[in-house]
């Protein structure tokens, strides 16, 4: 599709009475970047003035909080409960009305969906650190621990409309009083009329994702007898009495939008007939056009269900289309909605098909502040695609409580754009920096050296870039991978690096080139641990079988570890006709792996029949067999197979380290060359040393 063939995407469109420049929308993410007390700091209005700047029509704000007492959800989470916050609200509408962005503001509270240790604190908490700096660290440390101190009982229950803990979260809960319901209502009113104050254009209800409007709306979650439960107009209650109140407020024509889990996929959990299933998801939106909504924003899922919202890598794009499209067709407001969109081309289509009237994209503007101005100038192929890989969010959640933002894997900049300028200072003056690794932390310190105005020239021993992702990508639908390594390549050519392939870097061909600085990004490479048998001809690691090198079918297959690169090469053999039998060491599957991962892929596993045994160490390989023993008792089991893959993880392959060292001056080891990691820690730190070069 021709970027001329656009029209749809960069139309105006318009949601109540606010004129939007076009139908590109910044989806509510919480990244955490606000400052402590939930102002917008400059590090935040920096973070959404990027994406203004990119060309989006309208911004959506994080999921903004209305309430100090029982409703935080992190603790840099952006707030509009108080009048302090209306001026520093201001302040970043201000910039981002600058370039024709309008700013809509999402009005949140997250039930049960929160942590006991933020309930009932943050006010204490404020008024203490207002005074003491060390008492964030105190707080952040204790924080970490509160499924911990939850059990000492003296943190307050997190609240829902029922006493219902949510299964991902855990926490105690407790029932919310009438009297605190209606506090909330009239809180929702307030907040919507701080954003007013402010410039705001809008307010964003978040009534999806398991959120407490959510709970409210859903027969899962709400099990009252009293006027806010039981019957469906009981349960909308709730939102209509906040949407009535905004309006009170507000005005009729301030503009209101509400975010629904139109379905609550409970069905993909076992419960086929639990919670909002679609048929009472459209009833739900055709009620709240009736309250006067002005759009409605589509989604699915909730913390339970939280990989069909927040979808995993192996997800096809558009899956979920259809919940939009039935939305659509059942009202005449417009429809927004996310829909796991990554090109303009896909974005053009749902448009054009009826899906929906505005293309929201969150993960898409972090990976790529600047997507919209791409697509719009034809610059299509230069856009930096998000690959799914959910290390935003992970990294949302981890960092939530050490007091720091979340990261993007594919944008090192992301939520650090204070301080780190899109556009560097020209100062490489035309010196040669040779980088060694054509995987993402020598394509990333590439692009990086390129943009200073350096000259990179990149060696690559393989016939193809990628590095590790080369093997990454190969178990089943796992091609987003791929799109990591193809839009580094991209961006590191046009900032002028130059890629040697099938040209290994040898101390000789370096002083060729005669260097300015080396960046060391030669990656890992599989572990094979010294255990009787490991070196016989029936035992191989994961790396031979990710790329093709044997290709096993129909045989008994040991898989050892059950890290995800292990349980993908599982479901990667299982797929082939392999009987799979994975062995864990330690006394749960995938250790330390991102529990999305791994309830995207355990049920797969089962039902292709892979078997994973757990607190089982390998201690031997015969020909036909692996002894195994359990770490509890010492009991020692043999099982037939045919092929033992090892996936026991990875060392840095540094062998030309010293040899370089002893060399050339400005040598930096970059990337699985320095210390094995994930994609986001050999970009981050490739982009890091690369700007950092003197």
């Amino acid at each position: 599709m021709n970027f001329l063939e656009y029209s749809k995407l960069f139309s105006e469109g318009k949601i109540g009475n606010v004129t939007i420049k076009n139908r590109v929308v910044m989806s509510p993410m919480v990244m955490d970047v606000a400052a402590i007390d939930g102002t917008p700091n400059e590090q935040m209005i920096e973070y959404y003035e990027e994406r203004a700047k990119g060309g989006v029509g309208l911004i959506i704000t994080e999921a903004t909080r209305v309430d100090d007492s029982t409703g935080l959800l992190a603790p840099r989470q952006l707030g509009m409960s108080r009048d302090k916050h209306i001026e520093p609200f201001a302040k970043m509408v201000s910039r981002i009305h600058r370039h024709g962005t309008k700013i809509f503001c999402q009005l949140h509270h997250p039930g049960r969906q929160s942590y006991s240790i933020l309930i009932g604190t943050w006010n204490i908490s404020q008024a203490i650190g207002s005074r003491w700096n060390g008492y964030w660290d105190l707080f952040f440390g204790l924080a970490q621990y509160n499924k911990q101190l939850e059990k000492t009982g003296l943190l307050l229950p997190v609240v829902a409309p029922s006493a219902i803990p949510c299964r991902h979260q855990k926490q105690k809960t407790r029932a919310l009083r009438v009297s605190e319901i209606k506090k909330i209502i009239s809180e929702f009113g307030d907040a919507a009329k701080r954003v007013k104050l402010a410039g705001g254009d809008g307010v964003e209800l978040h009534g999806a994702h398991g959120y407490l409007i959510q709970q409210f709306l859903s027969p899962h979650t709400n099990k009252r007898t009293d006027e806010y439960g039981g019957s469906f107009e009981n349960r909308m209650r709730f939102v209509s009495e906040i949407i009535a109140d905004i309006k009170a407020k507000c005005g009729e024509d301030f503009p209101i939008i509400v975010r629904l889990s139109v379905e609550e996929f409970y069905s993909k959990l076992g419960d086929p007939d639990e919670g909002i299933t679609l048929p009472e998801g459209i009833k739900i939106a055709k009620e709240l056009e009736k309250l006067g909504v002005a759009a409605l924003d589509i989604s699915s899922g909730s913390y339970e269900a939280m990989n069909y919202w927040l979808e995993p890598v192996e997800f096809e794009l558009g899956w979920r289309k259809y919940l939009a499209k039935a939305v659509k067709e059942s009202v005449s407001i417009p429809v927004l909605a996310a829909n796991l969109i990554r090109s303009p081309e896909q974005a053009e289509q749902q448009i054009e098909e009826g899906t929906q009237d505005f293309v929201s994209l969150g993960r898409p503007l972090l990976a790529d502040p600047d997507w919209a101005n791409k697509a719009k100038e034809g610059r299509t192929k230069e856009i930096k695609r998000c690959i799914c890989c959910l290390w935003c969010f992970e990294s949302m959640l981890t960092n939530a409580f050490y007091g720091v933002p979340g990261q993007c894997a594919v944008n090192p900049r992301t939520a650090r754009e204070v301080g780190i300028p899109k556009d560097p200072p020209k100062d490489g003056a035309g010196r040669t920096v040779a980088v060694i690794g054509a995987g993402p932390a020598g394509l990333m310190a590439a692009e990086t050296l390129g943009r200073r105005g350096f000259k990179p020239v990149v060696f690559e021993k393989e016939k193809f870039i990628g590095g590790q992702l080369q093997l990454a990508n190969k178990p089943p639908h796992k091609e987003k991978i791929s799109w990591c390594y193809e839009d580094l390549e991209t961006a590191a050519r046009k900032y002028g690096a130059k890629i040697l392939l099938d040209t290994p870097a040898t101390v000789e061909k370096l002083k060729e080139i005669n260097p300015y600085a080396v960046f060391v990004a030669t990656g890992a490479k599989a572990i094979r641990p010294r255990i009787e048998g490991a070196d016989g001809k029936n035992v191989c690691t994961v790396t031979e079988i990710l790329n093709g090198t044997i290709n096993p079918e129909n045989k008994k297959i040991a898989v050892i570890g059950s890290g995800m690169t292990g349980l993908e090469t599982s479901d990667m053999l299982a797929e082939k006709g392999n009987e799979v039998i994975v062995v864990e060491m330690a006394d749960t599957v995938a250790p330390g792996t991102y529990h999305q991962h791994i309830d995207n892929l355990l049920p797969k596993l089962q039902e292709k029949g892979v078997q994973i045994v757990t607190s089982q160490k390998l201690v031997k390989v015969t020909d036909k067999t692996i002894e195994l023993e359990d770490v509890t008792d010492g009991i020692k089991t043999n099982f037939p197979v045919d092929l033992v893959v090892l996936s026991v993880g990875v060392k840095s392959c540094n062998e030309i380290v010293d040899d370089i060292k002893n060399n050339f001056t400005n040598v930096f080891v970059i990337g699985d060359a320095n210390k094995p990691g994930r994609i986001a820690s050999a970009t981050r730190e490739a982009f890091d040393t690369a700007r950092s070069l003197k």
